[in-house]
């Protein structure tokens, strides 16, 4: 068991990008779907006290998740993703948008590209965010993300501990 994890969290402004390194002590498969299943993915993506909300997740090239973040009041901060490129247990692309609940993005988004490898045991997940404004990244660190998504990933992390012994 590996004690120390990488986490990398860096934010390039002048190319509107944020780049992820995130290591876990846990196999390829189970990270992989993590990511990629509503039932797990509600489980972790969420910072706590909220809590994630998977309307709909098609996942496949064309197909779509709409989902919310929910405040411990009940305040839905809805979003939507619509995936690119899947290539399985490797590579995934989507373009994420917040949306009213009604499913209407609010453009601009931001385009994800997810890499996953594994050695000894380790799952890396490699995570870049490309904003098409930088009133946008901005938005997204102004709300917290850096914070919310390192929360996120130590949620992830408890899960996989968890799932893992099963």
């Amino acid at each position: 068991m590996k004690n120390v994890l990488l986490f990398d969290f860096t934010v390039d402004k002048t190319t509107k990008t944020v780049f992820i390194t995130r290591e876990f002590d846990a196999g390829l498969s189970l990270v992989w779907d993590a990511f990629t299943k509503p039932e797990i993915l509600d489980q972790w993506v969420a910072p706590k006290p909220w809590v994630s909300k998977t309307k709909f997740m098609d996942f496949k090239v064309g197909g779509r998740r709409f989902y919310a973040m929910v405040s411990p009041e009940g305040q839905e901060r809805w979003a939507i993703q619509k995936y690119t490129s899947i290539s399985p247990k490797t590579n995934f692309k989507y373009l994420n948008a917040f949306a009213d609940k009604d499913e209407n993005p609010e453009l601009p988004g931001s385009d994800w590209d997810l890499n996953f490898s594994e050695q000894n045991g380790t799952t890396t997940v490699r995570i870049t965010i490309y904003n098409e404004s930088l009133a946008r990244l901005e938005k997204m660190i102004e709300m917290g993300f850096r914070e919310g998504y390192a929360l996120s990933m130590k949620n992830l992390e408890e899960l996989l501990t968890t799932l893992s012994k099963k």
